[in-house]
């Protein structure tokens, strides 16, 4: 393993995370109606935190990261694990966390966010680990699970726990969900399915009914 890839390591890791479902992980999925993500990358995620490009990789089935970036920290905003995640993603990522995720703290709790709980980034699998369902926007380093959430006191805002917590709580969680609709094109969590629940999910699907956003 000391001539491994970087990249393999962090593909190993996400694959062992729990993402988008509570049941087994299962690799069979279709490539039906799956675009690839966008290329976009209006600013190397090292320019706004703590980042490694990964080397473009495929894994031949549909699967793999174009543009990719291993993620530790974005905007002083650490990360319970590596993300391995696109560019635009990041800079969508950047975009939430400055504009809803900062703002909405520092008015409910008046003090700023300083880490996120990452659940799920790329994994090779279909959609809520559903057999025989599409790719997954984890499966393109396209997506990524956002389970906590911790102030800077080290309080976390865990959405399973939270979301249906107290009115402080309450609040945060809903306006960051509801605010990152537009900056991503799927925003799902608590209430949308029991896949969601202790989880919220981001992603930049290109693929929309009608062309706009998924937010449920």
């Amino acid at each position: 393993m000391r001539h491994a890839a970087p990249w393999l390591a962090a593909l190993a890791l996400s694959v062992g995370l729990a993402a988008c479902s509570s049941g087994r992980r299962s690799a069979e999925f279709t490539l039906d109606g799956v675009q690839p993500p966008a290329l976009n990358c209006p600013v190397p995620p090292s320019q706004f935190g703590q980042a490694t490009p990964v080397p473009d990789f495929h894994e031949g089935n549909g699967c793999g990261v174009s543009q990719g970036y291993r993620v530790y920290a974005i905007s002083e905003v650490g990360f319970s694990q590596p993300a391995l995640i696109t560019c635009d993603l990041a800079n969508a990522l950047n975009s939430w966390i400055a504009s809803s995720v900062q703002p909405t703290a520092q008015a409910v709790y008046g003090q700023r966010i300083v880490g996120l709980t990452v659940a799920a980034s790329y994994a090779c699998r279909p959609r809520n680990n559903v057999s025989g369902s599409k790719l997954s926007e984890h499966g393109q380093g396209d997506a990524i699970d956002i389970s906590g959430f911790t102030l800077a006191d080290g309080r976390e805002v865990n959405v399973l726990r939270d979301y249906y917590g107290s009115a402080a709580d309450q609040r945060f969680l809903r306006t960051v969900r509801a605010q990152g609709c537009g900056v991503f094109h799927t925003v799902l969590g608590p209430g949308s399915d029991p896949y969601h629940r202790n989880h919220i999910h981001l992603d930049r699907q290109r693929e929309r009914r009608g062309g706009g956003a998924y937010c449920h």
